[in-house]
C-alpha cells in the first residue's frame, strides 16, 4: 500500500534567522528564536524560558538584530526571574 504526502506548495516557509541563540542570565538558560514568512521582510521575536514558556512579542522587527538585541535587553533588564514571571505570560488551562 502506498501512502501519498500531500504538501502544499502554495503555503511559504519558515525562515529562521541566524541571529537565534540560547544564553544563560542570572543562571537560567533561554532560547531566542527569530524567525519569518519567506514573504514577509519583518522579523517574529520568541524567547522561551528555562520551563518551556513561550514569551512572543506583539511587536515585529525591521532586522533579526534588532529582535536579538531587543530579547536580550528585556531579559537583562528585568533579571530572568522577573522576565519569566512578567506580565507577556498567558498560562494555558490545564487538564482537571
Amino acid at each position: 500500500m502506498e501512502v501519498e504526502t500531500m504538501i502544499d506548495e502554495d503555503e511559504p516557509n519558515i525562515v529562521t534567522s541566524g541571529k537565534s541563540q540560547r544564553v544563560i542570565v542570572d543562571g537560567f538558560p533561554f532560547s531566542i528564536e527569530i524567525y519569518r514568512l519567506e514573504t514577509d521582510k519583518t522579523w517574529t521575536l520568541e524567547v522561551v524560558d528555562h520551563e518551556g514558556t513561550s514569551h512572543v512579542w506583539d511587536d515585529q522587527f525591521l532586522s533579526d538584530k534588532d529582535a536579538r538585541n531587543e530579547a536580550l535587553k528585556a531579559i537583562e533588564e528585568d533579571g530572568a526571574l522577573a522576565f519569566m514571571r512578567g506580565d507577556n505570560v498567558i498560562p494555558f488551562k490545564r487538564p482537571e
